[in-house]
């Protein structure tokens, strides 16, 4: 089994195309299909069907394909390492983040590390906390700022908290506060219209847990947005909506209720691989990031409720 075969395997088995692999291979449609055969014929079993045009994955070929793309993360992180021990100044970091960070907390601290570090090329992975584990686990990511779940996280994993933060209810400043007191309880939005994430997205699932907690069903006003139409929908008054009190600073159009105890808290950390030695731009990325929530810290630029770990 050859690296090539594998490459030439996964561009197959994302395309679902010979043709259209072999271009992005760079090599010719017969060259890819021999060298695919000569992976099965190793293998002993077909990887692919052709029916009507189709390619499909055989149940050989969907047992592979989440080993090969690891196989070849692993061998592309190693590639860099070496390149590290050897003084190459340049490289690649694949970083994962929930949107509400990507809103918040990632822009200020890439725009930092870039400027230590110009000659690594960054690549952002936006996505929900399930997905980003899912994927660095498989080797599609070499760091992920991701929400600790209560139960923990993948023990092939190692995460590394870096903050401490509380929801908090966001509104439209141009309406009535959603509470008369200086804090929300949680029990004050039954009847009130909230504006809902997406299904899967960790916000929808804090908020609906901590409103079965507070002992009711929400309403929705609206449900299905992604963090910036949550916050756009908000600002126009069609509900108010739980969120980190991160994504709030320096929007003027909204207003942010804090929750009355015991809230609502989530734990944010930064995550790699336990099996994989973190190369040196991962590692500076770690130094930047920790620098910059201490700074934000001590210079009390945090918003209430935001504290590092």
């Amino acid at each position: 089994m050859q690296l090539q075969q594998l490459k030439y395997f996964v561009a197959v088995a994302e395309t679902r195309h010979f043709t259209q692999a072999a271009e992005q291979a760079g090599v010719t449609q017969p060259s890819l299909s021999k060298q695919i055969h000569v992976l099965e014929t190793e293998l002993g079993a077909p990887l692919f069907t052709r029916s009507r045009g189709n390619i499909m994955l055989t149940p050989a070929g969907e047992a592979l394909l989440p080993r090969a793309r690891r196989i070849l993360a692993d061998v592309e992180t190693a590639r860099l390492e070496v390149q590290e021990l050897i003084g190459v100044r340049r490289g690649r970091l694949r970083l994962g983040a929930t949107p509400s960070l990507c809103t918040s907390l990632v822009a200020p601290v890439l725009r930092r590390y870039q400027e230590g570090y110009p000659g690594v090329r960054l690549m952002l992975e936006e996505g929900g906390s399930q997905d980003l584990v899912g994927k660095l686990a498989r080797g599609g990511l070499d760091l992920a700022l991701i929400v600790l779940p209560e139960q923990g996280t993948d023990p092939a994993l190692r995460a590394e908290p870096i903050l401490r933060e509380s929801l908090v209810v966001a509104s439209s400043a141009t309406l009535p506060a959603p509470t008369e007191t200086g804090a929300l309880r949680l029990s004050e939005l039954d009847g009130q219209p909230l504006v809902m994430f997406r299904p899967g997205y960790d916000l929808r699932d804090a908020t609906l847990e901590a409103c079965r907690r507070a002992g009711f069903t929400p309403t929705f006003a609206i449900e299905g947005g992604e963090m910036d139409a949550v916050l756009g929908f908000v600002e126009a008054g069609l509900g108010v909506a739980l969120v980190p009190s991160l994504v709030l600073s320096g929007r003027t159009r909204l207003r942010s209720t804090p929750l009355a105890p015991p809230g609502v808290q989530r734990t944010i950390a930064l995550a790699h691989r336990r099996d994989v030695t973190p190369t040196h731009a991962a590692r500076a990325l770690r130094e930047v990031l920790l620098a910059y929530v201490h700074e934000e810290s001590a210079w009390s630029r945090l918003p209430a409720g935001v504290e590092p770990i």
